[in-house]
């Protein structure tokens, strides 16, 4: 069989869930007792769940969606996916044979499944330009972005001003003022329509009171945002890769460019970051052929987890088309060519000392980049006092862990993992350390998610 040929782990199935509760919940539906009319076919899985009313909750799955795994359920729950398209998966996953492979689904479900697929055609063609979409207006187009960049000049030369009174009168002032200084001048910089710039900014407000040695830090952080101010100004200037970066960091949009990249990319890591308005999911992966490690990136209105999801330890055959930008990683996800299914490979690790070459040689082409995706070859997670560390197997070398990475359970997971043995971990290596985010045992194992 294509899709249904092989089947998905309990692991894999609940790395969908967007929050514990619903793992926990969709745990509990992943058994045969409220299901019926339960089948399989060509990437869709579908039944009939058991709920409160008289009638049963029609749950189905498309498995072979363009932007990864579809949900549709008839329960009110505004989650995506929702406890009982998880629990049908769960049942779809285990060894039993309650998910039955059948020759088409029934009305309700291949309804929705052809319904779906043909908005997802209407959409392709709408972003190419053919019929089911109108031509866009170029002139008006080029208006609109000339109409931005002014704002954003005005916003990034008020910016530079705020930066030199800040200077002149010592970085002291800025731990009187608080947040209420920052919180203004990004104010100032979202109505410039420059978000990257606003997100710097406020960032820059939690620094004078994160502990010792804050004004070294608040200093290097002001360097970087002038950096960037300059980058924008002096852009006419810049090589175009470079320019393509700079609009990148201010939040400037940008549409996929170059010939897309056909292979097998096996899912390394997918988590979240969440803030009160938008909820932000990294995606990375990595080409069987092609060796590339990009990122995808999805997006979800507050509370809201992001549609785009893929099980990490399976691999996906797509075509991927990168962002402009020099040393960008990101790319869009184009046509798939068939459900995401368990992989057989693994990316190939490097030394500790090669990472760290690796993220100051990124560094040259975009200054303004926190870490860059890096597999680790036959590391063992260390203490280090307080703290803890990767250390090479066969050097002398280390990558301490970042702070975030030793508050999170995945650390004990690792070190579980290990039981002192080396283990190949992915993750992200920056000035900050090194972020597990997945890790794989020595000779065959699945991946283990970290984050």
């Amino acid at each position: 069989m294509t899709e249904q040929g092989v089947r998905w782990t309990a692991e894999q199935v609940l790395a969908l869930a967007p929050d514990a509760a619903s793992r926990k919940a969709g745990s509990k539906l992943g058994a045969a007792g409220p299901w019926s009319g339960t089948g399989c076919a060509e990437g869709t899985v579908w039944g009939l769940c058991k709920g409160s009313g008289s009638r049963p909750y029609q749950t189905v799955v498309d498995l072979a969606g363009p932007a990864g795994p579809a949900y549709k359920c008839g329960c009110p729950s505004r989650k995506f996916p929702c406890k009982h398209a998880l629990g049908l998966l769960l049942l779809w996953a285990g060894e039993d044979g309650l998910v039955p492979a059948s020759a088409q689904p029934p009305d309700w479900a291949g309804e929705w499944l052809v319904g779906r697929r043909d908005r997802a055609g209407t959409g392709r063609a709408r972003a190419e330009g053919g019929p089911g979409g109108g031509p866009a207006d170029p002139e008006a187009a080029r208006r609109r972005a000339e109409r931005r960049a002014e704002r954003v000049t005005a916003g990034a030369t008020e910016l530079e001003q705020r930066l030199a009174d800040l200077l002149r009168g010592g970085l002291a002032a800025a731990e009187q003022a608080g947040y209420g200084l920052w919180d203004e001048t990004a104010a100032r910089m979202v109505d410039a329509q420059a978000p990257g710039l606003a997100a710097r900014v406020r960032e820059l407000g939690a620094i004078p009171a994160s502990g010792a040695g804050w004004p070294a830090r608040l200093l290097e952080e002001c360097a970087l945002l002038h950096l960037l101010d300059q980058g924008w100004l002096r852009r006419d200037r810049l090589p175009d890769a470079l320019a393509a970066t700079v609009r990148s960091r201010l939040g400037l949009p940008a549409a996929p460019e170059g010939p897309p990249v056909r292979d097998h990319w096996l899912v390394l890591a997918q988590y979240d970051r969440v803030d009160p308005k938008l909820t932000t999911r990294r995606i990375w992966l990595h080409g069987a052929e092609s060796g590339r490690t990009p990122l995808l990136l999805s997006y979800g209105a507050a509370g809201r987890a992001p549609e785009l999801s893929f099980p990490v330890g399976l691999a996906l055959e797509a075509e991927l088309t990168g962002y402009p930008g020099a040393g960008q990683s990101r790319a869009a996800l184009g046509e798939r060519f068939a459900a995401p299914a368990p992989a057989g490979f693994r990316p190939p690790g490097v030394t500790t000392a090669e990472a760290s070459a690796r993220y100051g040689e990124a560094l040259r082409d975009d200054p303004w980049l926190e870490s860059v995706p890096v597999t680790l070859g036959e590391v063992i997670p260390v203490p280090d006092g307080d703290r803890w560390q990767l250390a090479d197997a066969g050097t002398d070398t280390a990558l301490p862990l970042t702070r975030a990475a030793r508050s999170r359970p995945g650390l004990w997971r690792l070190v579980a993992l290990s039981g002192g043995a080396p283990v190949t971990v992915f993750g992200e290596c920056g000035h900050h350390g090194f972020t597990p985010l997945t890790a794989w045992p020595e000779g065959p194992g699945e991946a283990v998610p970290l984050c």
